[in-house]
């Protein structure tokens, strides 16, 4: 049997941790290794153990969600985090996904998407929907000259030219938005090939694995391996960060199509 999927739950309210911990419990491949009430605890504990999620709450006493995020992230340590919250604040998601989090869930969330949460964070996926990233990139571009994405991804420069997105994009719009990348990608040191261009700018448009292997004709297979590719390039720890730090580098750009 594999090893199973070691959750650390962060929460200030004892009851959130029960429940959450109730709705794992029942799930085979899932263990909560660990319950802690503040940002700090949560930093701590997966300093000194072995944990593969963090479910995060964002507003705790002392060290908040977003900063123990940050100190997790920028420890090197392989836990992903999902920020939980009641509410979907466009400041909370720039805040949590600039901070390192693999993903933004809201405490009303069924049981059934909590554990497909942890299972797409587990495998290194970005727990955010094409009008989320959408959202979170507006802010981004709109920051212009701000710190780098997550920690230590070495992409803190921007070519200082914010751009908007287009209004279909604005609108929640995956697939169907039109976005381009620069060909063969030198800026800024980043050597990018045509075809990790290719899929970079399809990440930029929302696009899933699924959709990018059947717009460049190519096996699911193949293009995760370009986008493993891509993500070690531009030193992203996740899609969402990616396509973050693509924009802020002049890598993709919208295209009124």
């Amino acid at each position: 049997m594999n090893q199973p999927i070691r959750i650390l739950l962060a929460d200030d309210h004892a009851v959130v941790r029960e429940g959450i911990g109730l709705i794992l419990s029942v799930e085979e491949d899932m263990e909560v290794v660990g319950q802690v009430a503040d940002g700090a605890a949560a930093a701590d504990f997966v300093a000194k153990h072995p944990v593969d999620v963090v479910l995060m709450d964002i507003q705790m006493p002392g060290v908040d969600g977003i900063e123990a995020t940050r100190r997790i992230v920028s420890s090197g340590a392989a836990a992903g985090v999902v920020i939980l919250t009641t509410f979907e604040r466009d400041d909370y998601l720039f805040d949590a996904i600039t901070a390192g989090a693999a993903g933004f869930l809201l405490k009303n969330a069924s049981p059934e998407h909590l554990v497909e949460a942890v299972h797409a964070v587990h495998a290194g996926q970005a727990l955010l929907s094409p009008e989320v990233t959408l959202r979170v990139l507006r802010r981004a571009i709109g920051a212009g000259a701000g710190a780098a994405v997550g920690a230590g991804d070495g992409a803190g420069e921007t070519n200082g030219t914010a751009q908007a997105l287009p209004d279909a994009a604005a609108k929640g719009t995956s697939a169907s938005a039109s976005f381009q990348a620069p060909g063969p990608a030198t800026t800024h040191g980043i050597d990018l090939t045509p075809r990790e261009a290719d899929v970079l700018a399809l990440l930029a448009a929302g696009y899933s694995n699924q959709e990018i292997a059947a717009e460049l004709f190519v096996s699911e297979a193949t293009v995760k391996t370009h986008v493993s590719n891509v993500l070690g390039k531009l030193g992203a720890r996740d899609r969402v960060q990616a396509i973050v730090t693509a924009y802020r580098l002049g890598l993709a750009s919208p295209h009124a199509g």
